[in-house]
């Protein structure tokens, strides 16, 4: 018997609640973003939610960057609370994908939620230190992650999560430098599109276990 038998819950796993907390997640913060009044740090006149220059912090503030109350922060405060308790149930039982010593498959999984757990503060006013918090138990679930996956032959797997911590640790040099704050809104999307990518993929795979 496997270090980590597929636990009973997954008999009826299915794939569906990470899924469904990542698509009402976009919903809902589509529905934030049309709603969101206007101005972003590159162009604080600007009127509405720009894809280009907005970060999708942005949303879940009370007040926009333009000055005026955000009305949509409902929509995307409640986004980011779906999408992660959708995540936190995918990584309780990610350790059943990932080979390797049973200590690093609970750390993977333990990193993962307390990062997940402090995200959901986005919004509390302490933005800096969640992000910073949040992604140092990221940064050490993503290695556990991906050494775990390799060990256990999911080449790919780990492959596409190295890409994903690549572009994560370009977001924070960024971030914490001040570097190209015009690119910086872009490439935060396209490090968000690649985790979303990366965690269905994921999902897919964890339920194709759970049939076995």
């Amino acid at each position: 018997m496997p270090e980590y038998p597929i636990p009973g819950p997954l008999k009826f796993y299915r794939g569906l609640l990470p899924l469904a907390g990542m698509g009402l997640f976009v919903l809902f913060y589509l529905l934030a973003a049309w709603q969101y009044p206007g101005g972003s740090w590159v162009e604080p006149g600007q009127e509405g939610f720009s894809f280009r220059y907005n970060y999708l912090c942005d949303l879940l503030d009370t007040r926009a960057v333009g000055g005026a109350l955000n009305t949509g922060r409902h929509w995307a405060r409640l986004s980011l609370g779906v999408l992660c308790a959708g995540l936190a149930y995918l990584w309780a039982y990610l350790p059943a994908l990932a080979g390797g010593p049973a200590w690093n498959r609970q750390l993977m999984r333990v990193s993962a939620l307390v990062a997940l757990g402090t995200t959901a503060f986005l919004s509390a006013g302490t933005h800096d230190i969640t992000v910073r918090v949040a992604g140092g138990f990221g940064g050490l679930a993503l290695l556990s992650a991906i050494a775990g996956f390799w060990q256990g032959r999911r080449r790919g797997t780990a492959l596409f999560g190295a890409w994903c911590l690549t572009v994560l640790m370009l977001n924070y040099a960024l971030y914490e430098t001040g570097s190209c704050p015009r690119a910086l809104p872009l490439i935060q999307k396209v490090t968000f599109l690649s985790f979303i990518g990366w965690f269905a993929w994921l999902d897919r795979a964890l339920s194709r276990l759970s049939h076995r």
